[in-house]
């Protein structure tokens, strides 16, 4: 018989619950269109960073005055700049292209921990014909003079910052490592989050012996990983309304994956390690396990 993979993400249509998540090579437009064709129901592209965004602009405005009063004569030397391509103008530009090479629907994605002026982006990113806006909450909570209270306020600001500068579907990526996860969850969504996708996973330095130099290490997901995402939607979805949406992410890696988390109430299983390591053509596999 046939089985109908159909389901409803954000609000939008999608032929399948296998989304492929954020990876660095998403970003591709001809990684985006194999993704595409194995049958990924929707594609979510890699986290712009606010500190990009902050520390580009820092450093093009310092190295702009650096001279500005050093010598009179050369102030005219130069001309205007009037043009600036950074990595928000270069994230955008993807998001065009990768709307142009695919048939699915384009989540783009923003890290985000304050409010400001960079919010823009987020506005900007409806502009460049993203479908839904993923925002990925990442914070270290190490002052000790900042109450889990105060930072998890400062995280719905940011929620209802990007939520007040777009129209289109927002979900928000959260840590597993809140104090009361289902009640910031709850509280998520009253600040706008039509969805929340669980969990995003903290990198963890390391120490080279050698160098004695800090390293990044990122290590891939394993089936194992899965078990936390299972947990918290079960928790969450009985007590959340039903037109909010839930992607499990961590340790999706085969089509059993995929159906313990819609099982339990997920929407959608987002995939990343299991893409890396065994490339697009994957989800033709995962796929066809889910179907038997």
């Amino acid at each position: 018989m046939s089985v109908d993979l159909r389901t409803r993400y954000l609000g939008l249509e999608l032929r399948s619950p296998i989304v492929a998540s954020a990876a660095p090579s998403n970003s591709e437009p001809d990684m985006a269109r194999r993704l595409d064709e194995a049958g990924v129901g929707a594609i979510v592209l890699p986290s712009l960073f606010e500190e990009e965004i902050v520390h580009e602009e820092i450093e093009l405005s310092r190295s702009l005055d650096a001279t500005t009063d050093a010598f009179v004569e050369a102030q005219d030397y130069f001309p205007e700049i009037q043009t600036w391509v950074g990595v928000g103008d270069q994230y955008l530009a993807r998001i065009a292209a990768i709307k142009a090479a695919t048939s699915v629907p384009v989540i783009a994605s923003l890290n985000a921990a304050t409010t400001g002026g960079w919010l823009r982006y987020a506005r900007l990113m409806q502009d460049a014909g993203a479908d839904a806006l993923e925002l990925n909450l990442y914070r270290i909570a190490a002052d000790p003079r900042t109450s889990a209270a105060d930072l998890e306020e400062i995280d719905l600001e940011v929620i209802a910052g990007v939520r007040a500068s777009i129209s289109i579907p927002l979900a928000v990526k959260l840590s597993p490592f809140y104090s009361a996860l289902a009640n910031f969850a709850a509280r998520a969504v009253n600040r706008g989050a039509d969805g929340l996708v669980l969990f995003n996973r903290f990198y963890q330095p390391d120490l080279d012996l050698d160098t004695l130099d800090v390293v990044a290490r990122v290590d891939l997901s394993h089936p194992a990983d899965l078990r936390l995402p299972l947990r918290w939607i079960a928790i969450l979805r009985p007590q959340l309304e039903p037109t909010v949406s839930l992607a499990a992410s961590s340790g999706v890696h085969a089509g059993a994956d995929v159906v313990k988390e819609l099982l339990v109430g997920a929407d959608v299983a987002m995939m990343t390690s299991a893409l890396l390591r065994h490339g697009p053509g994957h989800v033709r596999m995962v796929e066809a396990e889910v179907r038997a």
